[in-house]
């Protein structure tokens, strides 16, 4: 007798233990995603295109505790935007709003956490730029992030201490590098530019419609 894969996804999904457990590998993609781009997509593509991973899941942070708020659209305005350009794909990217409930300032370690608790059948992976690494150091109880879930780097021009990714036994990924930044994207909108070339579809709709960085926040 065999099991369909319909069968088998309400089997991991069910509340009783499946007979056959199953374990999804998902790599967490944090930011404050203000806004998501096409970039971001191009990175979370590449993630479960050419890594062992089964899914992306972009983590939409409250307020990142190492940035200043300064012209950051609302959670709800952000999240939705993730949404839209992860439905708009036809790959396992998902939006994950799971740090608005979490305690403020919301700490990478905390989310990780609380996914491994809330997801028992997945493994999580954390995701990283190389800019990132060099202030690694400054997480909170990042030696606890490191002792529990694997880290993955994606490059940045200026970025590629090789001594960093030894220390922190990070994965570097082979990836293209994406130049395209969301401060970028707002301070062009604000200017009257056209970034419709460098936003998903939907997202370039939900901005022009609520009328999102055409003023200073």
């Amino acid at each position: 007798m065999t099991i369909n894969d319909t069968q088998a996804l309400g089997a991991i999904h069910d509340n009783k233990k499946p007979l056959l457990a199953m374990t999804s590998n998902v790599v967490i993609f944090s930011g404050s995603f203000n806004p998501i781009h096409i970039g971001h997509l191009a990175i979370a593509a590449y993630v479960v295109e050419f890594t062992s991973a089964d899914e992306c899941w972009f983590v939409v942070s409250p307020h990142n505790p190492l940035k200043p708020k300064t012209e950051l659209a609302d959670f709800c305005h952000r999240f939705n935007m993730v949404k839209i350009a992860s439905d708009e794909t036809n790959l396992p990217i998902t939006a994950s709003d799971i740090e608005n409930t979490l305690s403020q300032p919301s700490y990478t370690i905390n989310t990780l956490e609380m996914l491994s608790e809330k997801y028992p059948d997945k493994q999580f992976s954390l995701l990283i730029g190389a800019d990132n690494l060099n202030g690694f150091h400054l997480w909170k109880d990042y030696p606890k992030i490191l002792a529990n879930y694997r880290l993955l780097v994606y490059p940045r021009f200026g970025f590629d201490n090789k001594s960093l990714y030894e220390k922190y036994r990070a994965q570097k990924l082979d990836a293209p590098i994406m130049e395209i930044s969301s401060t970028f994207i707002r301070n062009n909108i604000r200017k009257g530019h056209n970034l419709k070339a460098f936003l998903p579809p939907g997202v370039f709709e939900y901005i022009r419609k609520f009328k999102l960085y055409e003023e200073e926040l």
